[in-house]
């Protein structure tokens, strides 16, 4: 039973939570880091869509435990090696559902409704969506946005199109990179594990990287200086963060054409140092910007 519990925490992939720090954008940019009962709902957001997250995964590798075992790393998940009983599984997954939605509603309606809209989608994707080219990395940035979405409605800020926008396009730019990454240590296998990736190729998927790497960039840039943007910020020293998102997104495509990685971001945000400094120091800046800044206030918007 406890080889059981062990397995379990291990198919839950408490290492990609990490991914649900968008929930706590909102705090920055609404300027609420201050606030105990602004850190407190959206603590609880962040961990309702941590436990969601996981339901998830357990769904995922019940559904996929038979194309998990054909991948290179896939096949040393519990439920995929043998080693955690699809049962023990289900119920877990039971359990995460019900608990993860609850606290999510604990926190207002809107973040329950929101909560609840990640998990339709996510299991849409689950049973089919993920197989549709196109609309599957389509499905995973709408994943994204709905934490950022969550993160705001915790704390009803007013909801930015910036923060929407470059959301969606960074989500973008991470599930087109794991799509490649999965066709490169794949190969010749890659369709056996995944249909969709019978429809892409390394070329259409770095035509399509490109695309919305120079429009991620773009829409950040112009976020910095966007009149609203100075108006809730004080000033324009807003686009001196500018360079920590440019070095971000370069070393990812570093890591990615150098040494074939990307289809596993969430092993790269959380062991590539140079990232996860750069990442520490956007945070600093974007605090001090704010800090120093002395706009108006009155009315926080989250991205803004």
């Amino acid at each position: 039973m406890l080889s059981q519990a062990r397995y379990l925490l291990v198919a839950m992939r408490p290492y990609q939570w990490t991914k649900n720090g968008l929930v706590l954008a909102a705090l920055i940019f609404a300027h609420r880091w201050n606030d105990p009962q602004s850190i407190r709902l959206v603590g609880m957001a962040f961990v309702a869509f941590c436990v969601l997250a996981s339901f998830t995964y357990l769904l995922n590798d019940l559904r996929d435990a038979k194309e998990d075992r054909l991948h290179p790393r896939k096949r040393n998940r519990p439920i995929a090696a043998g080693l955690l009983s699809p049962s023990v599984a289900i119920v877990a997954a039971a359990l995460l559902l019900a608990s993860g939605l609850a606290l999510a509603f604990a926190v207002n309606l809107s973040t329950g409704a929101i909560a609840a809209s990640y998990v339709v989608i996510t299991v849409f994707y689950q049973i089919g969506l993920k197989t549709v080219a196109i609309i599957d990395v389509l499905a995973i940035a709408a994943g994204f946005v709905l934490r950022a979405v969550a993160g705001a409605t915790a704390i009803q800020a007013e909801i930015s199109p910036w923060l929407l926008i470059c959301t969606v396009q960074l989500a973008l730019f991470l599930a087109l990179a794991k799509r490649r990454g999965e066709i490169v240590v794949l190969g010749e296998d890659a369709a056996a594990h995944r249909a969709s990736l019978a429809h892409y190729s390394t070329y259409l998927l770095d035509q399509m990287i490109a695309v919305v790497t120079a429009s991620t960039v773009m829409s950040y840039a112009l976020y910095t200086i966007a009149e609203r943007t100075v108006h809730i910020v004080g000033s324009t020293n807003l686009m001196y963060t500018i360079p920590f998102v440019l070095y971000g997104i370069f070393r990812y495509l570093y890591l990615i054409h150098n040494y074939g990685e990307g289809d596993a971001p969430d092993r790269i945000l959380l062991t590539d140092k140079p990232i996860l400094v750069n990442l520490l120091l956007y945070v600093i800046a974007v605090v001090i910007i704010l800090e120093l800044g002395g706009g108006h206030q009155a009315t926080p918007v989250a991205g803004q």
